[in-house]
């Protein structure tokens, strides 16, 4: 890892990325794509150290709270994380102004802040994001391999409902010929009811490959899956979208279960939830 300053922390709609860069080595990950102009490797990861202060001077300086973001491009709970305490600091400040927290991870790392994430929903709101791909804890290892599997963040889900964060899962990538099948989705799904989850985002069964991402997706099939590489040239060659041959029927599967079992499902509804400041809390600020 290596350390920079950032000129700003806060984007247009309130999100943050503390990190740029992951250690996670998923091998479908979307943000080693060469659109966002890394001109470092993607394992050397980048570390915002001036962060925190950036965040007091925004939150300082805003007269309106809000929901702030984090996670959307890098994992706030990388393997770093543990000694720089980074998003721990970040949280802090957060907590300290009164504004609410959106964050998404793929690492149950997360419960370390467990106590601060309770202090921010008790004073305003907090929703954790986790993402979910497959409920195969062998395949998962080979997916997401240097992080915690699909039944440790199932666990994570459960601790944070039982302290009454609310969570949504994002039920993505579905990758065509590895785990695109009604059982995977039927076991994610298993844990999300159980888990009591608000709600769950997709964009459909399948997954997304461009430049630099597409490569590095291919190596790891080559390594993993002999002949895999091929059948997704044959099928999709140079395709943005890679959709499943399956995503209606998986698509009917997650709406017909989640529906029963009181889930939103709709990802928009998904994203208006999770950028919804809790007004109660301003209407008590001015008593």
């Amino acid at each position: 890892m290596h350390f920079a300053d950032a000129k700003g922390i806060l984007s247009a709609g309130n999100g943050m990325n503390l990190y740029r860069g992951c250690t996670h080595g998923c091998i479908y990950c979307d943000s080693r794509s060469r659109c966002y102009g890394f001109t470092h490797d993607f394992e050397d990861v980048e570390v915002k150290r001036n962060a925190p202060e950036l965040l007091e001077r925004a939150l300082r300086s805003k007269r309106k709270k809000c929901m702030i973001g984090t996670g959307a491009m890098c994992d706030p709970y990388m393997h770093c994380e543990e000694e720089l305490r980074l998003t721990e600091r970040c949280l802090e400040i957060i907590e300290r102004y009164g504004f609410g927290v959106a964050i998404q991870t793929k690492s149950d790392r997360i419960l370390r802040d467990l106590e601060l994430l309770e202090r921010i929903n008790r004073k305003a709101k907090c929703v954790v994001q986790m993402t979910l791909t497959t409920y195969d804890e062998e395949l998962c290892k080979v997916l997401e391999p240097n992080v915690c599997t699909t039944k440790e963040r199932f666990r994570a889900l459960q601790i944070f409902r039982e302290h009454g964060i609310p969570t949504i899962v994002w039920l993505s990538p579905i990758l065509p010929f590895i785990n695109d099948t009604a059982e995977n989705i039927d076991g994610i799904l298993d844990y999300c009811i159980r888990a009591k989850v608000y709600g769950i985002i997709t964009f459909g069964m399948g997954v997304t490959l461009r430049e630099g991402d597409r490569e590095y997706f291919y190596r790891a099939l080559d390594r993993h899956f002999p002949g895999m590489k091929e059948k997704y040239q044959r099928k999709y060659g140079y395709a943005y979208e890679v959709a499943s041959d399956r995503n209606r029927e998986l698509t009917e599967l997650l709406r017909d279960r989640c529906g029963s079992n009181g889930i939103v499902c709709d990802a928009d509804a998904c994203f208006r939830y999770m950028k919804e400041f809790p007004e109660k809390y301003e209407q008590l600020r001015l008593f």
